[in-house]
């Protein structure tokens, strides 16, 4: 059977048997491809989610990768969370990474985890997908779906027709030290973001106003005032069926000639979803014998699959918001200078800092602003082209040339302002990046350059709160 005779099925009506509902997977689309087997995979989840007698506040934290040069919001965090039981025990902030005594807090995380399923922090399982709403200080709302998705189906690679498609490029030296945490470990709590390319709102939002009716799954407020999130639960065979329906005919309108389709990108989280494919080849590699002799069932092992947020990219509570570059070791000046060497273009030394951001914002050129202790510059270049594509390959070469520099990424502007007052510290402010022709970019240009947008400002990213079982 191809590729469009099972849409057309499912579009007529198919709906999944209620023994078909529950195992790892309820729909797969499979399809030939220059002689290469492709399919794609959406899994119905079992998702734990903390008994009701935790404090889902102190429960749910931040993604490990923000706030990657702010100890001191860990540290609020530590105190808010306390004793109570949290997902702050089963990560590893990267503000803590070069950090040492590595190996010890990996083996800490690994016994909370266990801790916490013996002792009953978990609720019983929810066999379905969740429909969640985000709320931020921003007053944005933003829609979700937990699901889980085969990693078979992802690839991070440069040129790949996968059906699941990294938008920036991937860092293969960052994937090893996030194995070490993942390998081994008895949950995973994702912070992954797929993105879905549905203008007309048939799947995520669609979903949303048949399940809102029932009583939320959860519904509780973000700490450090991230505003508030609310689950509802997808796992009737009506409610999956209607899920299942309009993905088919997403797939079916994302499918190009060629055969391939391009069903979801990555939004946040890449290095994590790569570290989880990672970590499924290896075992899955590493267990092929037991596998021919029956003893372990690798297609349907949940360490294949892993616990995904699925967002519409035409969520209007969805914004881009560049990441911004902060090299230490310079000033701005000098970054200033060697950029506008590099790509062209005019600096204004004589900017004002508060309105920097407008400026840079509403440029018609591609526009960069600079910010150090003792004030501000803009570069304006003449290229019209996206503008991290352009400045991360001449940062790269500042870095090289200059060894002593170091550089992180930045999530929101207040940050960019607050680390440009350190001494010997220049923050870069990038202008916002148009997401109308997102997914065209990707599929003819293949992934951004690292770090080239963010989903939302800093405190609207995914909190840790829904876990799964891997092993």
């Amino acid at each position: 059977m191809n590729l469009s005779t099972i849409l057309a099925a499912v579009k007529e009506g198919y709906t999944c048997s209620d023994k078909d509902l529950f195992p790892s997977f309820f729909f797969r689309i499979m399809h030939n491809m220059t002689n290469t087997q492709v399919h794609t995979t959406l899994s119905i989840p079992e998702i734990l989610l903390p008994s009701t007698n935790q404090d889902l506040s102190k429960w749910a934290v931040i993604a490990c990768d923000q706030y990657t040069q702010d100890r001191e919001y860990w540290k609020k965090t530590a105190e808010i969370v306390g004793d109570s039981p949290s997902t702050l025990s089963m990560i590893l902030p990267e503000v803590y990474l070069e950090d040492s005594g590595r190996d010890e807090k990996l083996a800490a995380i690994r016994k909370n985890m266990n801790t916490y399923l013996a002792n009953n922090v978990f609720a019983e399982a929810i066999k379905g997908f969740i429909y969640l709403e985000r709320k931020t200080t921003y007053g944005r709302k933003r829609n979700g779906l937990m699901v889980t998705i085969d990693l078979d189906s992802y690839e991070w690679k440069p040129g790949s027709k996968a059906l699941i498609r990294a938008t920036e490029a991937t860092i293969q030296d960052r994937i090893p030290p996030r194995m070490e945490i993942r390998r081994g470990a008895p949950l995973e709590i994702p912070h992954i973001m797929l993105l879905v390319n549905d203008p007309k709102k048939t799947l995520i939002e669609a979903i949303g106003s048949v399940v809102r009716v029932k009583k939320p799954l959860y519904d509780t407020p973000l700490m450090h005032n991230a505003g508030s999130i609310t689950g509802w639960s997808v796992s009737t065979t009506e409610e999956i069926s209607q899920v299942q329906k309009a993905l088919a005919v997403i797939a079916e309108k994302n499918t190009a000639e060629d055969g391939s389709c391009f069903l979801f990108a990555v939004g946040d989280g890449n290095h994590s979803l790569a570290t989880a494919k990672a970590v499924w080849e290896e075992f899955r590699d590493s267990h092929q014998k037991e596998a021919a002799e029956g003893l372990i069932d690798l297609e349907n092992h949940s360490a294949r699959f892993a616990l995904v947020e699925l967002v519409n990219l035409f969520d209007e509570g969805l914004t881009f918001e560049p990441i911004h570059r902060v090299v230490f070791g310079t000033t701005a000046k000098e970054s200033a200078q060697f950029l506008a060497a590099k790509l062209g273009g005019t600096i204004d030394f004589n900017c004002n800092l508060n309105e920097i951001e407008k400026i840079v914002a509403s440029s018609t050129s591609t526009c960069f602003g600079f910010i150090d202790s003792t004030g501000c510059c803009i570069l304006k270049s003449p290229h019209p082209a996206l503008a991290v594509s352009r400045l991360q390959p001449a940062l790269d070469d500042f870095l090289t040339q200059n060894a002593e520099l170091r550089i992180d990424y930045i999530h929101g502007a207040e940050e960019v302002f607050r680390l440009g007052k350190e001494k010997n510290t220049v923050s870069i402010l990038l202008p916002p990046v148009e997401k109308d022709s997102f997914f065209s970019t990707i599929d003819t240009g293949g992934p951004l350059p690292r770090k080239s947008f963010s989903m939302g400002e800093a405190s609207e990213k995914r909190f840790y709160l829904e876990c799964r079982k891997l092993f």
